[in-house]
């Protein structure tokens, strides 16, 4: 297992705050990569694993066929490494699924987005309601999703680096704002995630066929 990560990643690169460049000193590496299977090995009863955690701390990573699935479903966790600035390793089946990365893109963006920050809300929200406490970090990272759903659907470019908001968001992250501004700030950025949805150029679904035909390219040259 580990094999594939260490001898067959095609794409590493790092999220998280890094990325984001909303990190301290001690932050972690938050690592993600992409593998591709021998094409032989799907012929097996036993098939590659479509995901693999490590080998090293905050290391994650998927079986191409897998990423593109989730790609395609606009799952934002995904599509954020497409769009890292922080390109660690990268082969030439890397270099194609980064040049095809826009196919992944479609209006869908808004429902995913929209509905990963809200449950981060509805979280926040419970756990206030249950014990009085406020979980700054998630709810940091609900506004840094409604941002860069908004981004995304105006500009057809996911947004990682939201260090033009750093100070703010890392007031959010260390309580400085009270949670009736930070609140108030999501509801804003939900209405304005709707009307970038009303008015998006993205398609109304993502460009399978192309990422069909990158998906057989890549099973092709890893034929072995």
């Amino acid at each position: 297992m580990i094999e594939l990560v260490e001898r067959r990643s095609v794409l590493a690169v790092v999220v998280g705050s890094r990325a984001y460049g909303l990190h301290g000193p001690g932050s972690d590496y938050d690592r993600r990569g992409v593998y591709v299977a021998p094409t032989r090995a799907f012929w097996r009863l036993d098939k590659p694993p479509t995901h693999f955690e490590g080998p090293a701390a905050e290391q994650f990573s998927w079986e191409f066929e897998r990423f593109c699935v989730l790609a395609l479903q606009g799952n934002p966790t995904v599509l954020e490494v497409l769009w890292s600035p922080l390109v660690e390793m990268t082969t030439v089946d890397g270099e194609r699924l980064l040049a095809s990365r826009r196919a992944f893109l479609s209006r869908r963006v808004a429902e995913t987005y929209g509905n990963y920050a809200r449950d981060q809300l509805g979280r926040v929200a419970a756990r206030r309601a249950r014990t009085g406490e406020t979980n700054y970090k998630q709810a940091m990272h609900m506004i840094r999703l409604l941002v860069a759903g908004a981004h995304v659907l105006r500009t057809g470019e996911i947004l990682v680096d939201v260090r033009h908001l750093r100070d703010k968001l890392l007031a959010v992250r260390h309580g400085e704002l009270a949670w009736d501004v930070v609140a108030a700030w999501a509801a804003d950025l939900l209405a304005d995630l709707a009307d970038a949805a009303a008015a998006t150029a993205l398609p109304e679904h993502p460009d399978r066929d192309a990422v069909d035909r990158l998906l057989t390219a890549v099973r092709e040259r890893n034929l072995q």
